[in-house]
């Protein structure tokens, strides 16, 4: 068996990972994965000031090089991970609102981040993912998520405040991200946060540039912006009390990534238990070139997991083309000037159904794996890390700091270990 798969030609409804599908049916297929994962790729900098046309460049060029480490083996698109948001914001002070004018610090943090992540990556390649498995069962990997959500709480609050019409329109488009998940059909709701930001710039077109009853949307920059171009790229600057608060996200990472390669050996069919290593070699290195750059931390998305369980096309041929198709948006500088005219009450909206998705979805983990709360080591576990996550806990050791997702992240593995000395482990 070679590095990569010989691929042939798919000859069923299933196309799985190592087949093929003409080149008619590849394009509108990536197509199709490249809009699961604008929505969330795009909001994901947008609220931490980061430059989204580099982020939409660095998530092709990042799922690239995910490809070529697996083998072409395991099928994903690497987008922007919202795990990094709460903090950045607080290793930079950033409070919301157009470019982050620290943004280099954070860089520092995501490429140490991405660095911790591929280390990991190298040691499950060496012995296994066993141990993994151990460290972070449904009970934490659940509680760690959730914290996430319920620390980014006041990130989205602060952007509602504003005029009743700012709030009116954020609300609008909570309502419009809600009615598409749940009335859509499920290709419509793969894409709500697109649908929600496309329905909220429209809003404010009409109701702005139109009807003149809010600030309008200046396109000023979009008219002036090149067609292509290089992207703005940032040099990343080292400063370990950032390091400090954004490193631990690596571990937020690896259990986001071991979940979601799990998910495809079940909807493939195929055991890919083997490439867990390489998968998190992948997406490290793919986090350390994003941060090198001025891109965001970037993770395996699980909408592009959704649309291959509904399409059954699997082939990881899709993903290098999608991939180079972002590339290409990312070098058209009129694309990104466009980007940035979201506005603010938009965004704030999106914040708002997509932050508190993260940590009501993670009760799902608890829910399929059958997690017993009646079980004091669980109950334990996840309240200390809940608290630690939603009140935000610091702790500063000289120029260290270990913001509330580090010490949730934290509490929830030791915690789950130390209580398990002497009995059975449980959930």
């Amino acid at each position: 068996m070679g590095y990569f798969p010989d691929w042939r030609r798919a000859t069923g409804a299933t196309v799985l990972p190592d087949e093929k599908l003409p080149l008619a049916a590849a394009v509108p297929m990536s197509l199709q994965h490249l809009l699961a994962m604008s929505g969330s790729t795009i909001l994901a900098p947008l609220i931490m000031g980061f430059d989204p046309n580099v982020a939409v460049f660095f998530s092709g060029i990042g799922t690239l090089l995910f490809f070529v480490i697996t083998g072409g083996r395991v099928p994903s698109y690497l987008g922007s991970s919202f795990a990094f948001i709460a903090v950045i914001m607080a290793a930079t002070g950033f409070a919301g609102g157009g470019p982050n004018p620290n943004i280099a610090v954070a860089l520092g943090g995501i490429i140490a981040a991405g660095l911790l992540y591929a280390l990991i990556g190298l040691v499950v390649m060496a012995i296994g993912s066993g141990w993994v498995e151990k460290l972070m069962p449904p009970a934490v990997t659940g509680a760690i998520g959730m914290a996430i959500g319920l620390n980014l709480a006041p990130v989205a609050v602060k952007q509602l405040a504003g005029s009743f019409a700012h709030l009116g329109i954020a609300l609008a488009t909570v309502l419009c991200m809600a009615a598409v998940s749940v009335y859509g059909r499920q290709a419509t709701s793969r894409v709500a946060v697109l649908i929600a930001l496309i329905f909220g710039y429209a809003l404010v077109l009409i109701l702005g540039n139109g009807m003149g009853l809010v600030p309008g949307i200046d396109f000023a920059a979009v008219a002036a912006a090149p067609w292509f171009g290089l992207p703005h790229f940032t040099a990343p600057r080292f400063d370990w009390g950032a390091i400090g608060l954004i490193a631990p996200v690596a571990v937020v990472l690896v259990a986001e990534n071991l979940g979601h390669i799990k998910a495809l050996g079940a909807i493939t069919g195929r055991n890919m238990d083997r490439y867990i290593g390489r998968g998190f070699l992948g997406d490290g290195l793919a986090t350390m070139l994003a941060g090198a750059g001025g891109g965001t931390g970037v993770t395996t998305y699980a909408e592009n997991i959704g649309v291959m369980a509904m399409t059954k096309v699997y082939s990881t041929l899709i993903f290098p083309l999608a991939a180079a198709i972002a590339i290409l948006l990312g070098l058209s500088p009129k694309f990104g000037a466009m980007l940035q005219t979201i506005p603010a009450p938009v965004l704030a909206g999106l914040a708002v159904s997509v932050f508190g998705l993260i940590a009501s979805a993670m009760a799902r983990i608890w829910v399929d794996n059958r997690v017993d709360f009646s079980d004091p080591r669980n109950l334990f576990t996840v309240g200390v890390a809940l608290i630690f996550g939603a009140g935000d806990f610091t702790v500063t050791l000289g120029g260290f700091s270990l913001g509330g997702i580090g010490t949730s992240t934290f509490a929830a593995l030791l915690l789950y270990q130390l209580l398990g000395f002497g009995r059975r482990a449980a959930g």
